[in-house]
């Protein structure tokens, strides 16, 4: 019979890691006596990242003392001690091979129900003092997994570990985690995990990813399940576009008309994605590079980017200012995933500023679908002198029969008309939006500047519109995610210390270009010397979180992820450059 050997505790601590200050709590140390055991915790137990660990389905993570053995052997240790791994629970027997998910056990007086594996995190790898452990669990077989507690009660080393049901389908954690994170990823299997009630939700929703992708998934496409992955660019690098329209869409933003000068066809991007351009401002100094949304109707043969003329814009000022039609551009294939999700529901365009370029080429893909959907065009400028796309926006949503729209100017001036060409003077808000009847179960597609995406994210939230429902463009830097982790702002700079001797790597985004170093171990790195926005989990090719566009170059692996992304991306945590290499950062 499975027995309990220790019951291990620990609040979050702050601890320095790579020069870094880490909150955690995956020190653990064995409890003397007995423990009560609540749905969310044990007394005296916490959570240093609640939004990865923790919470009712992740209430208690166990861990077994036959893999305590096997790392002892592999690493060539016999230093551990209970709660080495962060587990809860040090038992023996309860194998990852043997238990399934759903599977319900009675330990003292407390009730459990398996609900998942164990989630990748680098933070087992400072515990372990080895930084490859989240890929080694997983690689081995030996993640560890969840107990949701049923019934609360009292627990101690010694008891019994009994039985008292079988979870659906009898999938193992094993078996769960490789679906999961490991290549060869059954439709059969993906179905009967589905089928099992006790799984937690996050893993519900990466499966139901894998099966929606399932028509262009294979072993060398990556993995949705982990990270949304775009199907491989339409072409490496950039790829030459002649200039043949200029248009001034308002006082501050003009559009650009691109067309293939090699005569072969574009791909029908997805409205909403954006290209980078290369641009050559100055002979003397390394190309810029930006991201610019496509703001027209996906066709074949051109593409359509607008551009706001800022003063100290280094880019934008080259293009309103220096460029002319006949000129030839450096151009990416389109890129991104801010595209609009298939289904029956509300979808709302919401945009302000030159904002509304990606959010445009969803209106004309709508309108040209003649979608059936209730679409809302919600936008803000200054006034009508900034307002881009004014009457082409109003045409298309005439061509839809259920479009309604909705302008705002925070600025109007004497000549702009109440009613015609603007609705309410002010700014768009949350409030707003549920006032003038968008449905809170809608989809929402936002973009603008920072302020504005912020307030009506945190808006949207407060009024209870679903997460998972709102979908943002962000034109500069991604919001970083550095797990346990205070997030302390910098402007991107080069590294400090001499110049590398290897390949130039670009941060698109950031505007930064440094040479590449090898005293750094990674990609990801060199972005964290730079101060570049990065975001990371595992840091040994496990849970793609780290995944970024490769716009161009190539990169090799070291290590060897267990799973590759697709083409046209890049796991940072575990590459290091090539060649000349452009990163979507």
């Amino acid at each position: 019979m499975a027995r309990l050997l220790s019951v291990n505790v620990g609040l979050p601590r702050d601890v320095t890691w790579n020069g870094q200050t880490v909150r955690t709590a995956v020190w653990k140390s064995s409890v003397a006596g007995r423990s009560i055991v609540r749905k969310l915790n044990i007394d005296g137990d916490g959570q240093g990242d609640l939004a990865g660990h923790g919470g009712e389905h992740r209430a208690v993570f166990v861990y077994q003392m036959d893999s305590y053995r096997y790392w002892e052997r592999f690493l060539g240790r016999n230093d551990f001690t209970f709660g080495q791994f962060g587990e809860n629970f040090t038992v023996d027997g309860l194998a990852d091979d043997e238990v399934c998910i759903g599977d319900r056990y009675r330990i003292g007086d407390a009730l459990f129900e398996v609900t998942q594996p164990r989630v990748t995190c680098y933070r087992v790898g400072m515990r372990m003092n080895e930084p490859r452990m989240a890929a080694l669990l997983v690689a081995h077989h030996r993640p560890g997994f969840y107990f949701r507690v049923l019934q609360e009660g009292e627990v101690g080393g010694g008891d019994d570990i009994i039985k008292v049901a079988d979870g659906p389908e009898r999938i193992t954690v094993a078996e769960i985690d490789a679906l999961l994170y490991l290549p060869g990823h059954s439709h059969d299997q993906l179905q009967r995990a589905l089928r099992i009630p006790a799984l937690s939700k996050g893993w519900q929703d990466s499966f139901r990813a894998m099966l929606g992708q399932e028509s262009t998934f294979n072993a060398a496409a990556g993995n949705p399940g982990l990270a949304y992955e775009e199907q491989a660019p339409a072409w490496p690098g950039f790829r030459q576009l002649r200039v043949t329209q200029i248009r001034k869409e308002s006082d501050s933003v003009t559009s650009f008309i691109l067309a293939p000068i090699d005569g072969q066809p574009l791909p029908v991007f997805h409205a909403g994605q954006f290209v980078v351009l290369r641009l050559l401002v100055d002979a003397d100094k390394p190309p810029v590079l930006r991201s610019y949304s496509l703001s027209d109707l996906p066709v074949v043969d051109h593409f359509r980017i607008t551009v706001k003329s800022e003063s100290n814009g280094a880019a934008s000022s080259f293009l309103c200012n220096r460029v002319r039609e006949g000129d030839a551009l450096d151009v990416s294939a389109p890129r991104g995933s801010f595209t609009v999700h298939p289904g029956a529901s509300p979808v709302v365009l919401l945009s302000a500023g030159v904002g509304a370029t990606p959010v445009m080429s969803m209106l004309h893909a709508l309108a040209a679908e003649k979608s059936e959907r209730e679409i809302w065009w919600i936008y803000a400028a200054r006034n009508g002198a900034d307002h881009p796309f004014a009457k082409e926006s109003r045409a298309l949503l005439k061509q839809l029969s259920h479009a309604r729209s909705y302008i705002v100017y925070s600025q109007p001036v004497a000549t702009d008309r109440l009613g015609l060409d603007f609705d309410a003077s002010g700014h768009i808000d949350a409030t707003l939006v549920e006032k003038i009847g968008v449905s809170r179960e809608s989809e929402f597609y936002l973009c603008g500047p920072p302020s504005f995406l912020k307030n009506m994210r945190d808006g949207l939230r407060k009024w209870g519109a679903p997460a998972a429902n709102v979908h943002a463009e962000i034109f500069g830097t991604l919001d970083a995610i550095t797990p346990g982790m205070a997030r302390v702002v910098h402007t991107p700079h080069l590294p400090n210390g001499p110049r590398g001797s290897g390949p130039p790597v670009s941060f698109a985004r950031s505007g930064i270009t440094a040479a590449w170093d090898p005293k750094y171990q990674s990609l990801l790195e060199l972005a964290e010397a730079c101060d570049v926005p990065v975001r990371w989990s595992c840091r040994t090719g496990v849970c793609h979180t780290c995944m970024t566009g490769l716009i161009a170059g190539s990169i090799s692996c070291n290590p060897e992820p267990l799973e590759r992304p697709a083409p046209g991306n890049v796991l940072l945590c575990c590459s290091q450059p090539d060649a000349n290499v452009i990163l979507d950062l």
